[in-house]
Formats: structure tokens, sequence, C-alpha cells
């Protein structure tokens, strides 16, 4: 009867629960990255900025067209000792175009299309961010369920063993104390299993916030816990990083940066040639009491070159370059140590693959053992061979063999991961 009530709390927990908080549908790894490349809040303002760089990326912020004003105005004005009466009209159109300021034009236009590409390179930083963390949160509830199952198991066992307690009681072969510690041994393992229902809950809840959804939605997760333990090389992982890694790359843009804008320090050096251009027109009227209106009208185009040349700053162009060049040096020295900390962490990270894979092959060995134990130590207590307190080792002994293998395969899939990560797979995998 028990074993009867421990399934039917299974099936609560993984179908009619879910009915209560939304609608339930199948959510596969893929369609969960898609839902986050979407909708993930992150990604929504990232992708903001990035259209914000390419609006930003023209040639007219970088100064290659002219600017063409028009104002006008009307000035009316009465003298009251000579009792004159005067009416201005003014307008004019003028235009303004900069030749030449030494090669300004071009390192903005350059320097903007830097700017852009860094603003595509940190929103595919956390693309792969994002990424990371959907397929991590994705079999934690995987691990939270499979965790669930095993907590069933033995909570199943724990049931057993206290239905078979009160029938020997019924019998006369078993006493209160042992019908007593068999039920709390029940309440406890019973205890852990409904806790684990309100993990895998908010695990569900946390991938829904990360993937823009709703916390009530629920889904079928259809992926099945495993781990690739295909094996990698070193040397491979090291080129892919050099070459595809996101981080390093928008450093080595960076970089491009500091040197465009000491190029616009040093284009202070050139003189300025500009061209300018229009026509004033003017109207005026003037009225003197008793006396006839004189009107007076001019339309004047006009047209001009300018030169402008900074001949002595006080040296401040000569400090700007300076403090340009420094901060074109400290670029390049952060290239190398991301370099470098990056190179470490792809070594830290292959060492914790390498002993993932071991460690998950010792974790199946050590469960089929303890499972064979489990049940060689079910048929002993039940002859009498062995007492609870041993039955109970025995049952914590699986337990804690069952949720190291679980815990496991996620390492495992953890170092997978993140080795994909820092080589720059995942952008090939969503597509860039």
């Amino acid at each position: 009867m028990i074993r009867i009530k421990s399934f039917i709390l299974i099936l609560i927990a993984l179908y009619m629960v879910p009915a209560l908080y939304g609608q339930t549908e199948a959510l596969s790894i893929s369609v969960a990255l898609e839902k986050a490349l979407e909708s993930n809040y992150g990604l929504v303002i990232s992708r903001a900025d990035v259209e914000i760089a390419q609006i930003n990326n023209n040639w007219g912020n970088a100064g290659r067209y002219p600017t063409i004003g028009f104002d006008a105005s009307d000035n009316i004005s009465y003298d009251l000792q000579d009792g004159v009466l005067s009416n201005r009209i003014s307008a004019g159109a003028g235009l303004n175009w900069i030749l030449f300021d030494g090669f300004r034009v071009n390192l903005t236009k350059s320097k903007l299309e830097n700017l852009e590409e860094l603003t595509s390179g940190r929103f595919s930083v956390l693309v792969e961010s994002t990424i990371e963390e959907i397929i991590l949160a994705y079999y934690n509830v995987l691990l939270q369920q499979e965790r669930l199952k095993v907590l069933n198991t033995v909570m199943e066992l724990s049931s057993d063993r206290y239905q078979y307690e009160l029938t020997r009681q019924a019998l006369g072969g078993s006493v209160t104390y042992n019908v007593l510690q068999a039920k709390n041994v029940y309440l406890t393992d019973k205890a852990n299993f409904m806790n684990q229902e309100v993990v895998i809950r908010n695990s569900v809840r946390n991938l829904n916030f990360m993937m823009g959804e709703d916390p009530a939605n629920t889904w079928v997760f259809n992926e099945s816990f495993e781990a690739d333990t295909t094996s990698y090389i070193l040397g491979d992982l090291r080129s892919k990083m050099e070459s595809s890694n996101q981080i390093l790359k928008n450093q080595y843009t960076n970089l491009l940066l500091q040197q465009y804008e000491t190029s616009l320090k040093e284009a202070a050096y050139y003189p300025t040639i500009s061209l300018g251009g229009g026509m004033d027109y003017s109207h005026s009227l003037s009225k003197a009491s008793g006396a006839s209106s004189m009107i007076n009208q001019a339309l004047s185009p006009y047209g001009n070159i300018r030169l402008s040349f900074d001949i002595y700053s006080a040296g401040v162009r000569r400090r700007s370059v300076e403090i340009a060049r420094i901060n074109e040096e400290v670029a390049q020295v952060e290239i190398d140590q991301m370099q470098h900390a990056l190179t470490n962490e792809l070594f830290n990270l292959y060492d914790y693959f390498g002993v993932r894979v071991a460690l998950l092959n010792v974790a199946n060995e050590n469960l089929d053992a303890a499972q064979l134990n489990l049940s060689i130590s079910e048929e002993k207590y039940k002859s009498g061979v062995i007492n609870s307190f041993n039955y109970r080792d025995v049952q914590l002994i699986y337990l804690g063999a069952a949720l190291g293998r679980l815990q496991a395969i996620y390492n495992l899939i953890d170092s997978k991961t993140r080795l994909t990560r820092i080589t720059g797979g995942f952008l090939g995998v969503s597509g860039g």
C-alpha cells in the first residue's frame, strides 16, 4: 500500500503539479536556446546597443558631408523722437564643408566601424555566456529530476521496511521500537523527497527566467541525462581558443580603436581647410510720420575658402599623442594578459574534464556495487542476518553512490560546456 502511495506521489510531482501552473510542452536544448536568444533580457538590451552602434557608423557622423543651415529674422522698431517706423527682414542660407582636417574623416569612420565591431563582439560574448547558462540550467533540471527518482527509490525501500515491521508486529515478531524506528526513517526519506520537488520547481523557474518565459510555465524535458566522454586534444583546443575566442577577438578590436585614437590625436598637427558659401537676403522698410515709405532690398551671394592652422598650443597636442600611445601599449599588454589568462583557464578546464571522465567511471562502478550490496542486504535484513541499523547504512551508501553518479554526470557536462565556450564553439552552434 505504501509503495503504491509513493508511486502516486511521483505522478503528482511529474504530471499533475505542472498542470496547476500552466501548459506543459516539450522542451529540448535547441528550443530552450532559441527562446533564450530571442527573449533573454540581457540579450535584448545588448542587441539594442548593437543597433545604436550600427546607426552611428556612417559617413555623416564621421564628418564627410557638408552642413547646410538657414536662418531668418524680422525686426520691427519705432523711434519715439523722430516718429520713424522701421521693419527689417533678413534671411540667409549657408553651407560649410570641411575639405581637409588631417584625415580625421577617414580615421573617424574607421573608428566607428571598429566601435560597431566591438559592440557586436560584446554581444557575441553575452550570447556565448547565455548559451552556457541555458545548457547548464537545463541539465540542472534533469539532474534534480534524476535525484528525485533516486530519493523515491530510497523512500520506497523505507516504506517497504516500515510495512514489513508493521506486518511483523501484527504477527508478534516485532516490537514497537523497531516499528517507530522504521517509521522515522520512512518519514525522513519522504521529507527529502518532498523537498526535492521544491528544488525541481525552483530550477525550472530559474530556467524560465533565463529564457524570458513566465515563471508558471512548465515543460517536459525530453533530453537524456547523459555525458559525452569524447576525449579532446589539448593542442587543438588551444588553437581554436586563440583563433575563435570572442573575448580575445574583442581585445584585438580594442587595440585597433586605440591605434585609431592615436592617429586622430596626431591629426591635430595638420591644417584645416574648409569651404563656405551661401546667400543672404535683406528687406528693410522705414516710414517717417507724414513722409512716404522707403524700401531697401539686397540679395548677396558669397563664397569663401578658409585655412586654419594651430601653430602653438602649449604642448597640448604633443601630450595628447603621448597619452594615446601609452593607452595603445596598455591595450597590447591587456591582450597578452587576456591570452595568458585564457590559456590558464583552458589548461584547468582540460584537466578537470579528464579527471571528471575518470570520476564518472568510478561513480558507475561504485553505483553497481552499491546496488548489488543493497539487494543482498535487503534479503539479509528480512532473514534476520543483519539488523535495521546495518540495513539503513547500506541504504545510505546506495543513496550516496546514486547521487554521486548523477553529480559526476553533471560535472562532466559542465566541463564540456565550458570547454566549448572558451574555444568559441557556441557561436557556430547558434549561428553567430
